[in-house]
């Protein structure tokens, strides 16, 4: 190991009073060891000026660091390693507890207390997340102990953790609230705090507080989660809504007023501005519901919803979604022997539902599934039939209307379960996927996470060719490029509070550098686009010479057609004069059957006149002889 000290020493303390600090650091960092905690001596730090350090006593060289590294997005360029490592370098043993800087995403500075185990910790769980495979779903690794694995629970998002409340396992209710860390990726109990039963706020224990519950809601409204609904062994003839504050920790059961739909469980709650819609369930006589009600969630007004045309079969362990702030969803779910695989959409204006035709793959029926919404992708996961769990992820576009299947798991997986949850969480600015829970046969306490491919709805037609889109690459490779450059430590200034905000020569020739940069990729892109569109262009061309091409065919077959139709009125003309020619052949033959009866009569009346004249010569001839 090399003596930190005597380094420090031998480039500030004996003799060499002016070197760069640009130098000093890279070759203590790269060595891997710990900074002096007290000495003293002149830094002289070039084109700044001269710096007394005096730490003799009992400050500490690594607040100087701290303070000389103020600039958090400076230190973004090192990358997580480095950023890891310069937390190291301000506090090493993590026993100050001082202030440090992060940055939000937009690149605002704000400040931090930990130690250096957990800085480090974090920096891993974000590379961890950042390197997970898109739309496959990974277990994580949990250290610790983990919370009691259950089923129909509540689940919700807030702060980058997951709240989760209640649920069931082997016929038992369940009455923790358990928290899920993203940023350490560990569990806590959540201690609850009553405001309706101890104005003092003392701690309690979570079973005085919230009753245990399962197949209930959980939705965000501000800094509150609010618990609708569920089965439990209180007794209440109308819906309850439950709150927890997530700064101070209180629970209690809000107020609310107007026409409270009854009591159930297995319901959906669907958040649409500031309502709260709120469609089937199983009351506690088990009798299936198919109403709509809504609650108002700045009055906490109930209000019973009068719907039009056919409603869905009354369900429960359905899902729900909505869809542009009007159309409400309705997928799945089953009654005490039918299992469903529709879909119903109610709209929110007119009131009235309708069982629109749906593409893509065919859907299985199912409950106790999952849903969650993106964009306008709704992602379903898991459920059953009591036969048998349903492994695929779903994705419905909720504008096509069209189900695709996004991954698959194995069928005894914990994935394919009934009664778990799965929630949405923006971890290091990237959506994910978080499921946790369920039953398949066991029950299941483990968190799965997937990591989804951004979208960018966004985005023009065009840059959905292939062309296009690796142009679109190409500029957020740029922006990637320019901030992962190396610190340039000579650029820093610093003044009488030990920070400078006035940028160098070096700093706006460095930014120059990087639009030109910026610039030739962007243009780069630009090429390709234009390409693009020229192919597009051609393409078009082409479809428009075959249509010219076509309508012209068209025009001669409609031609021939008139000519066609012509001779058709000529012969049906020609046919009906041989029908009437018909009709007077027919008096024609009558006629002569006439005819030839008189010529019949005739010559018999002439046989008989030649006999009568016969006989009659005959008496003369015997009177003669």
């Amino acid at each position: 190991m090399i003596d930190t000290l005597a380094l420090v020493n031998a480039l500030t303390l004996t003799g060499i009073h002016s070197c760069k600090v640009a130098l000093v650091v890279p070759v203590i960092y790269a060595a891997g060891i710990a900074w002096p905690t007290r000495t003293s001596g002149v830094i002289t730090v070039t084109g700044f000026g001269t710096l007394d350090l005096d730490f003799s006593t009992g400050a500490s060289f690594d607040f100087f660091l701290r303070d000389f590294f103020v600039d958090e997005r400076r230190l973004d360029d090192f990358g997580n390693s480095g950023k890891s490592r310069v937390g190291e370098l301000c506090d090493p043993a993590g026993e100050f507890g001082a202030p440090r800087f992060t940055s939000d995403e937009f690149g605002n500075r704000k400040q931090i207390s930990m130690g250096t185990e957990e800085f480090k910790k974090e920096m891993d769980m974000a590379n961890w997340f950042s390197q997970l495979p898109y739309e496959q779903w990974v277990p994580t690794s949990v250290p610790g102990a983990r919370p009691s694995a259950r089923y129909k629970h509540a689940a919700g998002v807030a702060d980058e953790k997951l709240y989760i409340a209640g649920g069931s396992r082997t016929g038992r209710f369940l009455p923790d609230v358990q928290v899920f860390d993203f940023r350490g990726l560990v569990w806590s109990s959540l201690k609850l705090k009553s405001e309706a039963y101890s104005g003092k706020g003392e701690e309690n224990g979570a079973q005085e507080i919230l009753p245990a519950t399962s197949d209930h809601s959980m939705v965000k409204w501000g800094n509150k989660l609010l618990l609708l609904g569920g089965h439990s062994k209180t007794t209440s003839d109308s819906m309850t809504v439950r709150f927890i504050d997530l700064e101070t920790h209180a629970c209690g059961l809000i107020e609310t007023s107007g026409n409270a739909p009854v009591a159930r469980g297995g319901h959906s709650a669907t958040l649409v501005g500031s309502r709260l819609i709120i469609f089937g369930g199983e009351d506690r006589n088990r009798r299936l519901l198919n109403d709509v009600c809504a609650l108002d969630l700045e009055t906490m007004t109930w209000d019973a919803v009068t719907t039009k045309q056919t409603p869905p079969a009354p369900r429960f362990d359905h899902t729900a979604a909505i869809n542009g702030e009007r159309y409400l969803l309705i997928f799945g779910g089953c009654s005490h022997s039918i299992f469903f695989n529709d879909l119903h959409v109610l709209d929110l204006q007119t009131m009235e539902w309708s069982q629109p035709e749906v593409q893509g793959d065919l859907v299985t029926p199912r409950a106790g599934h999952a849903g969650v919404t993106i964009g306008e992708n709704w992602y379903i996961v898991g459920g059953g039939d009591n036969k048998n769990g349903c492994p695929e992820t779903l994705v419905l576009n909720m504008s096509k209307l069209a189900w695709s299947a996004l991954t698959s798991v194995k069928e005894r997986d914990p994935l394919a379960s009934e009664g778990l949850s799965v929630c949405s969480a923006l971890i290091n600015g990237e959506r994910h996927l978080v499921a946790f829970g369920g039953y398949n046969g066991k029950y299941n306490n483990e968190v799965f996470v997937m990591r989804l491919k951004p979208r960018d709805a966004s985005r023009p037609k065009i840059f959905q060719s292939p062309a296009a889109a690796a142009a679109a690459a190409s500029v957020s490779a740029a922006y990637a490029i320019a901030k992962s450059e190396k610190l340039d430590f000579s650029s820093l200034n610093l003044n009488s509070n030990g920070v400078g905000n006035n940028p160098s020569e070096q700093d706006l020739a460095f930014e120059i550098d990087e639009l030109k940069d910026e610039k030739k990729v962007l243009e780069f892109s630009l090429a390709e686009v234009r390409a693009e569109n020229s192919r597009l262009t051609e393409k078009v061309d082409e479809v428009n010479g075959t249509h010219a091409e076509l309508s012209k065919e068209l025009l001669s077959v409609q031609g021939q057609l008139v000519a066609e139709r012509s001779r058709c009125f000529k012969l049906e003309a020609q046919i009906a004069e041989l029908q009437k020619m018909l009709e007077s052949l027919q008096s024609i033959e009558n006629e002569v059957q006439l005819l030839r009866r008189q010529k019949s009569a005739l010559e018999q009346e002439i046989e008989r006149n030649a006999a009568q004249r016969q006989g009659s010569g005959g008496v003369w001839r015997w009177i003669a002889g």
